[in-house]
């Protein structure tokens, strides 16, 4: 699908009071509009409620038609994806709560698909985070890519304009994150259309 632009759901994982990811998907967000090869859709998961409780049959999770018109919304948004970006802080060597339970009420949606990383945190720039969400999204049959953008100590990687300090370096791993998730979003996407995923 060469010609035309990959839906990309580019989730922000924190609901923490007074945190630092709005600031640093709202950048990502200005590279991918730069980038000009997705359409995009931002998943801010402090706007959505999902039930605390897991359905009891397993089938639930898998077809949509069974939720509540609002959780089925939120499904189909993620099943009309071509890719995925997590925007996740890292909390205690591994990434929040929201994020999990997000995933885990959803099936379907993530299989056959890339899913990219951006992370901030303290010395380690949440990379801890990012290496334990690639363990749940292979789970979910999804296909997780190289190429990260990574924060260490972000309250001094950004300035009183909200902008990365050094925009160089955060925008090469942008372009080259958002370039990987072009080529596996094409890919599978034409591979999903040609025989239908199934495990």
């Amino acid at each position: 699908m060469s010609d035309q632009n990959l839906k990309l759901v580019v989730v922000l994982g924190s609901v923490r009071e007074g945190r630092f990811g709005a600031m640093i998907a709202e950048w990502f967000t200005g590279e991918v509009r730069r980038h000009g090869r997705f359409d995009l859709d931002v998943l801010d998961l402090a706007e959505v409620t999902l039930p605390v409780a897991l359905p009891a049959d397993p089938d639930d999770l898998k077809v949509p038609g069974r939720r509540p018109a609002e959780l089925a919304a939120l499904a189909g948004r993620l099943a009309g994806a071509d890719a995925f970006v997590v925007v996740t802080p890292e909390y205690n060597h591994s990434f929040p709560a929201s994020i999990k339970h997000l995933i885990d009420w959803h099936f379907t949606e993530w299989q056959a698909k890339p899913v990219g990383f951006v992370s901030y945190g303290g010395m380690g720039g949440g990379l801890r985070a990012v290496e334990h969400l690639r363990g749940v999204f292979a789970e979910m049959h999804a296909v997780t890519v190289r190429h990260t953008v990574s924060f260490d100590r972000p309250w001094e990687r950004f300035g009183a304009d909200e902008r990365p300090v050094d925009p160089d370096g955060p925008g090469g791993a942008a372009k080259m994150l958002l370039d990987q998730l072009g080529w596996w979003g094409s890919v599978l996407h034409d591979a999903r259309l040609a025989t239908p995923y199934t495990h």
